[in-house]
């Protein structure tokens, strides 16, 4: 009775995971229509990663790591947070909610084609190739609904950031895979969340414009949020659900948010959503799965012929 209610409570976890990532571009988009994207993203990190911290140390009573820990997963808040966060609330301000979550639903496939290319010893196989012919087929069909968008400087540039995220993103994440850590994964998690938001800092000084910074509840309630439900809530039931449930079905979370996103924008943004944009989102969709399923069947043949 325990397990099933331990299950249970695994998939709600899930759920929430589905749900409200897939509602965090949506907020990210009002948040930076009338905001600095750099500044908000750099308080809403700080927000998120020093609450974390501050539970971690003082409501736990956990103590900080090594230097040395704390400067890898620094490195990885700078690729995965800074660049992966910040610059997708920047292209944010200039692209729609919907196609910034469908790019961003390739960060999975980007890992896995990244990997394959940085170890020589290793070729995509067949189920991997397809899926990223089909995956970057469907992204191509979304551009092509909106070729004439690309006129426009600023959408042209927010499609590049977005692309450099899920690369930055992918890239921080390979960087953390090949250095193990002995760390509380909360802790590790409130660490890039906090240093990422410290270097967002020079983006902001750089890049935003500062002079006109105004306070709403267009701003507030988004930041909120996201502070609130979109870093410590939803990751949490991230983790939990990883914990109690096969990595397979947790992994679904990447297919399900891109159509919340999508269909979100679409309700509340007036973004466009028609049947190509459809056929695109399934073919983007289908692809991760493929590449994914493709991975896991090297590793079981790679298995197979060790043992």
């Amino acid at each position: 009775m325990k397990r099933d209610i331990t299950t249970l409570t695994a998939y709600l976890a899930l759920a929430a995971v589905c749900v409200i990532w897939g509602t965090t571009y949506l907020a990210m988009r009002v948040g930076v229509q009338t905001f600095p994207p750099f500044l908000f993203a750099v308080i809403r990190q700080l927000a998120a990663g020093g609450l974390l911290l501050a539970f971690l140390l003082i409501g736990r009573k956990a103590k900080l790591p090594s230097r040395k820990d704390i400067w890898y997963q620094s490195v990885a808040g700078f690729f995965m947070i800074s660049l992966g966060n910040g610059l997708v609330a920047w292209a944010e301000v200039h692209i729609p909610s919907g196609i910034a979550a469908v790019i961003c639903s390739l960060e999975p496939m980007m890992v896995i084609l990244i990997s394959l290319a940085i170890n020589t010893g290793e070729r995509p196989n067949i189920p991997i190739f397809v899926g990223a012919m089909l995956g970057f087929a469907g992204i191509s069909t979304i551009f092509a609904e909106d070729l004439a968008q690309f006129s426009n400087t600023g959408y042209m540039l927010g499609i590049i950031a977005t692309f450099v995220a899920i690369i930055a993103w992918a890239g921080g994440s390979i960087w953390l895979k090949n250095r193990k850590t002995q760390t509380d994964v909360l802790m590790n998690v409130a660490i890039q969340m906090f240093s990422g938001g410290i270097w967002l800092i020079p983006f902001s000084l750089a890049f935003d414009d500062l002079s006109s910074v105004t306070w709403t509840s267009d701003v507030a309630l988004p930041m909120i949020y996201l502070v609130v439900f979109g870093s410590i809530v939803a990751f949490s039931c991230y983790l939990y659900a990883l914990r109690h449930l096969p990595i397979m079905i947790v992994s679904l979370y990447a297919y399900v948010n891109p159509i919340i996103a999508v269909i979100l924008g679409w309700v509340i943004l007036d973004e466009k959503l028609n049947v190509t944009m459809g056929i695109a989102i399934a073919l983007t969709i289908a692809g991760i799965y493929i590449v994914n399923r493709g991975h896991q069947l090297r590793d079981q043949w790679k298995a197979q012929v060790t043992s």
